[in-house]
């Protein structure tokens, strides 16, 4: 335990699950006891311009819905000496993981990732937000079939091109980066998020990226040039038009993920697979057993008195989220990017300490958290116990 912090916020923590380039995660509980994974942004991630975009995509990641495909945003403080964010804990092991220790997927289990993984997608890009790191070590894969995590993490994740050489965030990301952002434009689009998919569904098919080197520099150059063309080699000849459209240089070229969906499922329909059937195969093939067992997620006997003490202590006035609390007394405006936060702090050093006749200068105009445009209405999804009935009725066919 030694490094591990006692408690984050309200959670206390148990163990750490892991680490990289945004910060550590742990996996931590409630005061009810209840399993949430909790990450600690690193210090040199943090600014105040980042802080505040942080605030703004937090309060909206907590808004969205119509998906079991996106581990769920739960709370967050931008604002603490070191931010964080919990998020509901999925128990199982990464796509990254599976691959290296059991191989590639075939043709139809791949395409039940992408059809999942998409429909996720689209819930995410409906409220306004991209994931914008998408990659083998943030899908899940458990009981319930694929999971994407780290979402909320956006405002961390604006990162331009001379700064790419962040410990932790050189292969992971970089392999993976679409190649807007790997030539330093950090205003991408939903697009951005389809060709990161992209790389999930190649590396679960072939057990490796689009693009590849001993140093992040050498990925990132063939990442941006456009005459060099992703590797696509081992990828089954059913999957190589979509992935293959999906990793294209110009984002206009990348289909949407309605056509994404489409495509996996005309994978599906080939092989003579219904999505359900395919999906409960997906389960079968990569879900260990040993998820939500007693040593996966359940506090030990010191976690759990440290949980009683702070559930003894809490103040009954204090706000259940510091997102539900108003900001600090006096917040940077949100700024486009660096520049903008150099041009407010320069600004800022131009004003007086009070105007000619005494007074006090009018206080800053920050502009309001922005509201998120609802999503229509659409099919509410399918209750689990009605999940669990459709499963019994059809066996996953065997052969994928």
């Amino acid at each position: 335990m030694n490094g591990v912090p006692g408690q984050i916020g309200r959670y206390v923590v148990e163990r750490e699950l892991g680490s990289g380039g945004m910060g550590k995660v742990y996996l931590a509980f409630s005061p009810a006891g209840d399993p949430v994974a909790v990450k600690l942004i690193r210090p040199d991630r943090l600014d105040p311009v980042t802080r505040a975009r942080f605030e703004k995509e937090a309060l909206i990641a907590r808004t969205v819905v119509g998906t079991n495909r996106v581990a769920r945003f739960l709370d967050a403080d931008p604002y603490a000496e070191r931010p964080w964010l919990a998020m509901e804990y999925v128990p199982g092991r990464t796509l990254l993981s599976y691959v290296d220790g059991s191989g590639p997927l075939s043709a139809p289990l791949v395409a039940s990732l992408g059809a999942l993984l998409a429909e996720g997608l689209q819930a995410v890009h409906a409220v306004g937000l991209l994931h914008r790191d998408l990659k083998p070590q943030n899908v899940m894969l458990g009981a319930y079939g694929p999971i994407l995590i780290d979402f909320g993490l956006g405002a961390f994740l604006d990162t331009a091109k001379d700064t790419l050489s962040h410990s932790g965030m050189i292969i992971g990301t970089v392999r993976c980066m679409p190649p807007e952002q790997a030539l330093g434009r950090t205003k991408v689009k939903e697009s951005a998020d389809v060709y990161g998919l992209g790389t999930v569904l190649l590396y679960a098919a072939t057990g490796h990226y689009p693009y590849d080197g001993a140093r992040w520099e050498a990925i990132v150059a063939q990442v941006a040039n456009a005459d060099q063309d992703p590797d696509l080699s081992g990828l089954p000849p059913a999957l190589e038009p979509l992935i293959g459209s999906m990793l294209a240089h110009d984002p206009a070229d990348r289909p949407s993920l309605d056509a994404v969906m489409a495509g996996c499922t005309s994978v599906l329909a080939a092989a003579g697979l219904s999505p359900m059937a395919a999906r409960h195969a997906l389960i079968d093939a990569t879900a260990t057993g040993e998820e939500g067992s007693a040593h996966g997620n359940e506090p030990s006997s010191a976690a759990w008195k440290r949980i009683a003490e702070h559930a003894v202590t809490l103040d009954e006035n204090e706000a259940d989220s510091p997102l539900d609390g108003p900001p600090p007394a006096a917040p940077e405006p949100d700024a486009e990017g660096a520049e903008g936060a150099a041009e407010s702090a320069g600004a800022a050093e131009n004003v007086p300490d009070s105007s000619a006749d005494g007074t006090a200068p009018p206080a800053p105009v920050v502009d309001p958290v922005p509201v998120p445009v609802p999503r229509k209405p659409g099919r509410p999804p399918a209750s689990l116990q009605v999940a669990e009935e459709l499963r019994s009725r059809y066996a996953a066919q065997p052969g994928l």
